[in-house]
């Protein structure tokens, strides 16, 4: 197999490529002047199992079109499969139809990776699950719960009790998975979201008083709704907010929302590259999943079981 790293990430090939001892594939993308996307690749890749490797992450738009390029780029280079490794896939959270003349983004998204020649694709903690379904090629979904797991047994050893705690009812799945995982009580924040990017924080079910709370999501943006949730559950006799999110987004104003709030640590993946704001930032944390996507590249490549990685 071959690994052809886009520019989104490069840290993070960097990593896979390390774990596997197979070399990067060299390649030139880069912009004509009016920005628009040009992919050379540069060595033979005829007969070759591909996995190109881009996050669709700030600038989703030309992230996106980098990774169709280069997915064309092999398709007419006689690749002979090429999976497309999409750490953080963007437009995930336009999964359906909000109202009257929207789209579903996250359907169009599969439909141009399928007509750009993808056989299939890898990527991690979908917003929403079914996405899966809006391919006609195969996908593969992993899960950072078993990183999350690990991690979480190592800092929290203290003997301290843990609950996880669910942002919203639509991650309670997630939550339930890890907490099960380091054998930790769940609870879950009931909110009312009034408009995109806007949430209010109504109800908490389950007891979180004089208990460690670990909030659980998938992708964290504008941050409002996770620090709302750490402020309830400080106002609800938390002894302490912590939280856990696969794919850090972090847009606008969000990590200085997050340094102000009551959550003492925020621990996020390298599926998007870290900017210098996060970098720089006392209570925010990343962790690598280089090693999960690199076992899971092999087992694609090996036609193995990846589902088992979980087990």
């Amino acid at each position: 197999m071959k690994i052809l790293p886009c520019n989104s990430n490069r840290p993070l090939a960097e990593a896979i490529s390390a774990y596997l001892n197979v070399p990067l594939t060299q390649a030139a993308v880069r912009r004509f002047s009016d920005m628009e996307v040009f992919v050379e690749i540069l060595e033979n890749v005829r007969g070759e199992d591909m996995f190109v490797i881009q996050s669709t992450s700030y600038p989703a738009n030309d992230n996106l079109m980098e990774l169709l390029v280069a997915i064309d780029a092999m398709r007419r280079s006689s690749a002979r499969r090429i999976t497309a490794v999409i750490p953080y896939f963007g437009y995930a959270r336009q999964d359906r139809r909000t109202g009257p003349r929207t789209p579903i983004s996250a359907k169009l998204v599969a439909n141009l990776l399928t007509t750009a020649g993808a056989d299939r694709v890898l990527t991690m903690d979908l917003h929403a699950g079914q996405i899966q379904g809006f391919f006609d090629i195969p996908t593969d979904n992993l899960y950072a719960a078993p990183v999350f797991g690990r991690d979480m047994e190592e800092a929290f050893n203290d003997g301290e009790e843990t609950v996880i705690v669910s942002p919203d009812v639509g991650g309670v799945v997630r939550a339930r998975a890890i907490a099960r995982r380091i054998d930790a009580d769940l609870a879950i924040i009931d909110k009312r979201r009034e408009r995109a990017g806007v949430s209010e924080v109504m109800n908490i079910i389950g007891d979180v008083d004089g208990r460690r709370c670990i909030l659980v999501d998938d992708i964290v943006d504008s941050a409002g709704t996770l620090c709302n949730a750490a402020v309830a559950l400080k106002e609800a006799g938390a002894s302490s907010v912590g939280a856990y999110v696969t794919h850090g987004v972090l847009s606008g104003g969000a990590v200085a929302r997050v340094s102000s709030s009551p959550i003492e640590m925020m621990v996020t993946t390298d599926s998007i590259l870290a900017t210098e704001a996060v970098r720089v930032a006392q209570n925010i944390r990343q962790i690598t999943i280089a090693p999960l996507l690199a076992e899971a590249i092999l087992r694609i490549s090996n036609s193995q079981s990846v589902s088992s990685l979980f087990d």
